[in-house]
């Protein structure tokens, strides 16, 4: 009998909050990608987040060139590693798999950008992260 009464006053909160619960919840299926963007959005930040002007957008696109640019780099730096090894096997195979290594790194970019793409669209249908022309 004395455990009855301990546990009582918690298990009348807990059905009185489950009740409360039903009665405040909100439809959560009506809720959308944009409101928790929005919701978690403070004061003077960008607006948009997706879509052509977008700040991930922005990102993705800088990330891309920089990523571009190192590739082409490195392949410069391969090619002349390859010229200037002068015939030495140990030089030549590391310049090799410096240019392959570049060239790998430019394919997982681009396997990256249209991962990127790919999430974006799925959750905001019709604003990608690609270039655009506005």
């Amino acid at each position: 009998m004395k455990t009855l009464r301990k546990f009582t006053p918690l298990l009348l909160a807990t059905v009185l909050v489950f009740v409360a619960s039903l009665f405040i919840a909100q439809d959560s299926s009506a809720l959308t990608v944009f409101d928790g963007v929005n919701a978690a959005r403070g004061n003077g930040q960008p607006a948009e987040l997706f879509g052509g002007s977008g700040v991930i957008t922005t990102i993705t696109n800088i990330l891309l060139f920089i990523v571009g640019a190192l590739s082409v780099i490195m392949l410069i730096f391969g090619g002349l590693r390859y010229v200037i090894s002068a015939g030495n096997s140990t030089a030549v195979t590391a310049a090799k798999n410096t240019v392959l290594y570049a060239i790998v790194g430019l394919i997982v970019a681009f396997l990256a950008y249209g991962a990127i793409n790919f999430v974006i669209n799925s959750l905001a249908p019709g604003s990608g992260a690609g270039f655009t022309n506005t």
